[in-house]
């Protein structure tokens, strides 16, 4: 179809000149194209937004009642999985990850989706003791046009928890995916009008964050910011949104350590720890990058995880294998040439998976890498690579593995793997993290789980009930009604 955004429930075309490539991370190849959007663009779409919610709120979206806010969510989530299998397949080609993750994600969609259907009408103010005579109260209001800057690891994750929340607290939304990633939210776009959203509710930019990204961060017309992506960009998102006073939500980048105690089940710790930076091909904020082990069984367990790594295959999303390749060329190249300076460094490289054979030459294939016994101020141990790259390094007791754990930039996910219960408290207690997943590791966790970061991991909270409290406004209300008559 003719590249495109959407804006007021309708397709808006643009011409030849105003659009991306779209390319396939499997094989290196272009197979669509999106529409490269402009600051019109943008301003057409909070337009439509502002027109959904009225001046006053008085608008068709403003005074549709929670109840039937989420009769519209409800819908949505059954559409979801209705076109399930279209979806997975759209999002695979689009990013590169594996069936089975695409799979993944759309249910993951589809329930957040359904949460929030539920919250809708379960959000309120409270009454509040006062003066005799008069009645306070509080009520909560949505922002209004809310912006949502998607990237391109989970789309159709990222996109239920951010845009369903907003929708839930009855804002009307603008969309800028990612340009590696914008597929599936046209696609929900239009399932969203089907299901009767009304015009203006939904709205979707595509383009890329420099031009169409920038624009929506900008706007006067945008009262409330959800971003994921990048520290960097991030902060350009805030500094850009401050100029005119509009509250951010940021999740940014990770670090995240897995720390492993002498006492741990290391037999339950051991495909947890793989998995949670082989998933997504380690394109994942929370992704657990450092492995920590306690020194006295760092060297067995190592071992045991080199012996998985070397097992692991990369290949094109329909060919089952462990991971699918790398997003986009820019980010297989900063992969590569991190992992060129760990060798330049001389770190050592305790295992390597493989790519399989049939995989297209031209793809973004990169093979999972460990490294161990790498030094603390190394950049690896530092820096977030964003691949299937896994360091470890062994640690003498509590103190050196949350002076470890704590020593980088960021604060998003921790895990402990320990059977000390005290010990559990007390880790959990001190790690500077949004989130601490004990003997278990969700890599973000449940839809239910409040997310986010502290330190350069960024600020606010999304999923769960708590996110819904962001894409509101606390109203106090005062009604002075005077003494009780009988006086």
């Amino acid at each position: 179809m003719p590249a495109h955004h959407f804006i007021a429930n309708a397709r808006r075309p643009v011409p030849g000149e105003r659009t991306l490539s779209v390319i396939d991370p499997a094989d290196g190849r272009e197979f669509d194209r999106i529409a490269r959007g402009s600051a019109e663009d943008v301003d057409a779409a909070v337009r439509a937004a502002q027109a959904a919610m009225g001046e006053h709120f008085e608008g068709p979206w403003a005074m549709t009642c929670a109840r039937d806010r989420g009769r519209l969510l409800a819908a949505w989530s059954r559409a979801v999985l209705d076109e399930a299998g279209e979806l997975a397949r759209l999002e695979a080609r689009d990013t590169g990850k594996t069936l089975g993750t695409a799979r993944n994600d759309v249910a993951a969609l589809a329930r957040y989706l359904e949460y929030y259907a539920g919250a809708c009408d379960k959000l309120h103010g409270d009454t509040l003791p006062y003066d005799a005579g008069t009645l306070a109260l509080t009520v909560r209001e949505p922002h209004g046009v809310t912006g949502h800057i998607i990237p391109w690891n989970y789309p159709v994750q990222i996109f239920g928890r951010s845009v369903g929340a907003s929708l839930a607290a009855g804002n009307a939304c603008v969309v800028k995916p990612a340009e590696d990633a914008s597929l599936s939210t046209l696609y929900l776009a239009e399932m969203a009008a089907r299901v009767g959203f009304p015009a203006g509710a939904l709205n979707v930019v595509t383009g890329l964050g420099a031009e169409a990204g920038a624009a929506l961060s900008a706007h006067p017309g945008v009262r409330h910011i959800s971003f994921t992506g990048s520290t960097a960009t991030g902060r350009q998102v805030a500094e850009a949104a401050a100029r005119h006073h509009c509250p951010v939500v940021l999740e940014l980048g990770g670090k995240s350590p897995q720390i492993v105690f002498e006492d741990a089940d290391l037999d339950a710790a051991l495909p947890v720890v793989v998995n949670a930076i082989v998933q997504n091909s380690g394109q994942t904020c929370s992704a657990g990058s450092r492995l920590l082990v306690h020194e006295s069984i760092h060297d067995a367990f190592v071992a045991r995880v080199a012996e998985r790594f070397r097992a692991l295959r990369a290949g094109p999303p329909a060919s089952d294998a462990d991971l699918g390749p790398l997003v986009n060329q820019k980010q297989y190249e900063r992969v590569r040439r991190m992992l060129d300076a760990a060798r330049d460094e001389g770190l050592a490289e305790a295992a390597r998976g493989r790519i399989l054979d049939d995989a297209p030459p031209d793809g973004y294939y990169q093979e999972p890498v460990l490294f161990r016994d790498v030094p603390a101020d190394s950049a690896l141990a530092r820096e977030e690579i964003f691949g299937p790259v896994l360091i470890t390094q062994p640690f003498r007791d509590e103190a050196h593995a949350l002076a470890l754990a704590n020593a980088t930039d960021y604060g998003l996910v921790a895990g402990v793997w320990t059977r000390d219960g005290a010990r559990q408290l007390r880790m959990a207690r001190h790690l500077r993290c949004g989130q601490v997943f004990v003997n278990n590791y969700g890599a973000g966790g449940g839809v239910e789980l409040p997310f986010g970061g502290v330190k350069s991991s960024g600020h606010g909270r999304e999923k769960g009930f708590e996110a819904l409290l962001g894409f509101t406004v606390l109203k106090t209300v005062a009604i002075r009604y005077g003494q009780d008559a009988r006086n």
